[in-house]
């Protein structure tokens, strides 16, 4: 099935880097808008951060892994923002563009007048969308935000890991992802704002802000009690049964969700008395008697084999899975048949093509993904300034 994309004609400039704004950028590209990203002659920092590399077709590497997650889909030209002919040319771009994505440190683009007042002033449809640390405002405007940091500033940190280890951060760049996840939704919330009204927008995004908006259902809990949630390992603060549970040859994730999916437990297990017992028969009393349930639990998951106990908990429609490492999750059947992963052809590549996982949205039975690679620097130079969809006044 083929569609028009939900974005196409739409004209984002990226003035990005890193993770964060280039995470909108490309699932913008993915909805079908042209992205064009300007990048400083070195390029995106990302295009070092390996191994691995993509390797091109003389042994030559295409830049690494890193910059491959966050960058297909779209055009590259480079730009020096320290010369006069460079800021003409950003300048010169955004007059085309619909959206602006920067994730400079406040007030890094207002002296070359590339910031968000300059910009609009000129062009009052823009949508103008900045990510910083900690935000526009505050006394930590000043402060550069790293993914990180934030993770152990806005208390992420704080509730995951073993209770008696080190507060940990997650294994992947979240507070990045989710400020560009939340970022994308701003901006096609200003666009709806746009086609009523003719305004832009000028957005205003803090990893900060998004770290505390995502720890969710921790928060409430906090801000109902007033105690901060501790680290529970990998149990769940509200619900019991629902961590990791030994088996006879690794581990596996027990997730029950209500009162009837753990008396089912406890029968697959060969313990129906532990699901009638009174002082377990709800979740309150379940979470109450948590210390004691939990290892009675484990003795008996510990004695069974991962497959098999998956299975007898499945046909018993109680949720459970097997905690897979990456490489089981792409060997994974429903991965496969979903499509996720997939490749995108490169002729500079030496495979021919450039692996990336694809977008999750499915509009209509499509998945949303680009159709073109990451770019190489300044790739597309000729091209974007010949392009006649960039030529025409903006605003």
């Amino acid at each position: 099935m083929t569609s028009t994309p939900p974005l196409a004609g739409l004209r984002v400039l990226e003035l990005a880097r890193i993770l964060a704004g280039p995470w909108i950028g490309q699932l913008l590209a993915d909805l079908g808008a042209d992205v064009v990203k300007v990048e400083s002659p070195e390029g995106d920092d990302t295009r070092s951060w390996g191994p691995p590399f993509v390797e091109g077709l003389d042994g030559e590497h295409l830049s690494a892994a890193y910059f491959h997650s966050c960058n297909r889909g779209k055009r590259s030209i480079t730009a020096d923002f320290r010369s006069e002919e460079g800021r003409a040319l950003v300048r010169q771009l955004a007059g085309h563009a619909d959206i602006v994505i920067e994730n400079f440190k406040v007030g890094g683009l207002a002296k070359y007048g590339l910031d968000a007042a300059s910009l609009r002033k000129l062009h009052p449809s823009l949508i103008y969308c900045s990510i910083t640390g900690f935000g526009q405002d505050g006394p930590y405007a000043e402060r550069a935000g790293y993914d990180f940091l934030i993770q152990g500033m806005a208390g992420s940190m704080s509730i995951t890991g073993q209770p008696d280890g080190q507060p940990t951060k997650a294994g992947y760049a979240k507070t990045d992802i989710f400020t560009g996840l939340y970022s994308t939704v701003g901006i096609l919330a200003a666009l709806r704002r746009r086609d009523q009204t003719g305004e832009g927008a000028t957005i205003d995004l803090a990893l900060m802000d998004t770290q505390v908006a995502v720890l969710g259902n921790q928060a409430l809990n906090y801000l109902v009690s007033g105690k901060p949630p501790a680290r529970l390992g990998n149990a769940h603060p509200n619900i019991v049964p629902y961590e990791v549970f030994p088996v006879a040859d690794g581990h596996i994730i027990i997730a029950t969700g209500n009162d009837g999916q753990y008396r089912r437990l406890c029968e697959v297990l060969g313990r129906a008395d532990l699901g009638s017992n009174p002082d377990y028969a709800d979740n309150k009393g379940r979470v109450a008697g948590r210390a004691v349930l939990i290892p009675m639990l484990a003795s008996l998951t510990a004695r069974r084999h991962k497959g098999e106990l998956l299975t007898a908990l499945e046909g018993a429609g109680v949720p459970a899975g097997p905690i897979n490492d990456i490489g089981e999750v792409f060997a994974d059947p429903q991965v496969i048949a979903r499509g996720i992963k997939t490749e995108l052809p490169s002729a500079a590549a030496k495979a021919g093509a450039i692996p990336t996982v694809a977008s999750p949205i499915v509009i209509d039975g499509v998945r949303q993904v680009a159709g073109r690679p990451s770019p190489r620097l300044g790739e597309h130079k000729d091209e974007i300034l010949n392009d006649p969809t960039w030529s025409g006044r903006h605003g």
